[in-house]
């Protein structure tokens, strides 16, 4: 009987897992409940989780002021067409969002997660010169930026060990360093004889934070002169806020930090809380103004069936209702304190090099000969479960982003976790 075997067992006659090469990957763990920063498995052991399953669960699991919003929505209304109907959830949403988002923002445009946002980011970027009768089809990236995996995000993402498959496809792209404070100058040297030579339509960027290169931060001064070079070419500047918006950098939204706003934000991820699929794309009334048109060609015909769900709306929502309240602006502040304090206690520690901290993020990358361990992120990997703690190492770089509730003992648990890979490893 299936019912006998593990979920492990079960999943692996039909299930096919992302970023995963199952020929040579461990059975997919059983994770049958969730609850605050804990993930329970169907042994019964639990893991804190560190990293808010993907940075998204940042008020804790199935948090119930959020749950109790989304129930009350699924007995009026679950789901109705964006395209043509609107609803009270969708309006609301704008109207909180507007209050938090970067200055400038105007419009939003509803889609299903965050390659979906940074696509039609991308879109926007590209059609608005096509509007205009502007002969611009290039887009300008960071190295080693990630910004998804449809086609338009996976061309413009510079990790591209996963792509290649798809390269003769993707879209025109030229890339620049990230500002690192040292070469902040050449950087702009570089990105002005670009625009002489390509005529770039935008430029696409994760706000001081590069998720996926490893949690890779940058210089804010160097990417507000980016920026500012951008704006002053009509160059549109495309934040992709998917891992960094919300809180987990100390402010609602990286784009605080640096005083040139960007023309397009894109959000996913924390924007539900983790608890429904969702991302939205937004812009200045500059980018709208150029798809108003009594031109139906000129409009933005991108659409996704389950556009501004009612759900997901009420549980953005939810969170944004959470995420600005008193109580909550002190515990980010208070992980904030603690990966300070934490930081200064390894500093010194010969296994560990570049430290970076930014709000709630904190990574450091391990100083161990690689060869020795062979896959060492999969040694860490499961030397953090085994100790009940779920972090998602990137090589040999270990990163944190707990959930804003993580009590401080719960936070020292992941860090003498980490400190125990010192004598491991």
């Amino acid at each position: 009987m299936q019912e006998n075997l593990s979920l492990a067992e079960r999943d692996k006659k039909h299930l096919w897992h992302p970023l995963t090469q199952h020929k040579i990957a461990s059975d997919a763990l059983g994770i049958v409940k969730a609850n605050g920063v804990k993930l329970y498995d169907e042994n019964g052991k639990e893991y804190i989780d560190g990293i808010s399953s993907w940075y998204t669960c940042v008020y804790g699991h199935c948090n119930e002021f959020i749950t109790d919003r989304v129930a009350t929505q699924m007995k009026n209304l679950d789901q109705v067409v964006f395209s043509g109907f609107t609803h009270k959830p969708a309006v609301e949403l704008s109207e909180a969002l507007m209050k938090i988002l970067p200055e400038g923002q105007q419009k939003l445009f509803f889609n299903d997660n965050g390659s979906t946002a940074t696509e039609i980011g991308i879109k926007m970027a590209l059609q608005y010169h096509h509007n205009l009768g502007n002969d611009r089809k290039v887009m300008l990236a960071f190295e080693e930026g990630f910004h998804g995996d449809t086609f338009g995000a996976m061309s413009v993402s510079g990790l591209s060990v996963y792509n290649g498959a798809f390269e003769d496809h993707f879209i025109s792209v030229e890339r620049i360093p990230v500002p690192n404070g040292d070469n902040n100058q050449a950087v702009l040297d570089q990105l002005k004889q670009l625009i002489k030579t390509h005529n770039v339509a935008g430029f696409i960027y994760e706000p001081l934070v590069q998720g996926a290169a490893a949690m890779k931060m940058h210089d804010a001064d160097g990417l507000n002169e980016i920026l500012k070079v951008c704006k002053e070419n009509d160059i549109v500047c495309v934040a992709d806020e998917v891992m960094t918006g919300f809180g987990k950098t100390g402010k609602y939204f990286a784009s605080d930090y640096i005083e040139t706003k960007p023309d397009i934000v894109c959000m996913s991820k924390a924007l539900t809380a983790g608890l429904l699929p969702m991302g939205l794309t937004s812009c200045s009334q500059k980018i709208y103004d150029a798809f108003y048109s009594d031109e139906i060609a000129k409009g933005l015909f991108h659409g996704h069936t389950y556009s501004a769900n009612p759900l997901a709306c009420a549980a953005a929502l939810a969170g944004i209702e959470l995420l600005t309240s008193e109580e909550m602006q002190s515990n980010i502040k208070r992980i904030e304190n603690l990966h300070q304090a934490f930081a200064e206690k390894i500093k010194d520690h010969p296994k560990v090099i570049n430290i970076r901290h930014l709000g709630i993020i904190f990574a450091f990358d391990l100083n161990v000969k690689m060869e020795r361990y062979g896959n060492i992120r999969n040694q860490l990997f499961s030397y953090f479960m085994e100790n009940g703690v779920y972090l998602r190492p990137l090589g040999s770089t270990i990163y944190i982003t707990a959930p804003f509730i993580t009590s401080d003992e719960e936070m020292q648990k992941i860090y003498d976790t980490i400190e125990g890979v010192f004598d491991k490893f």
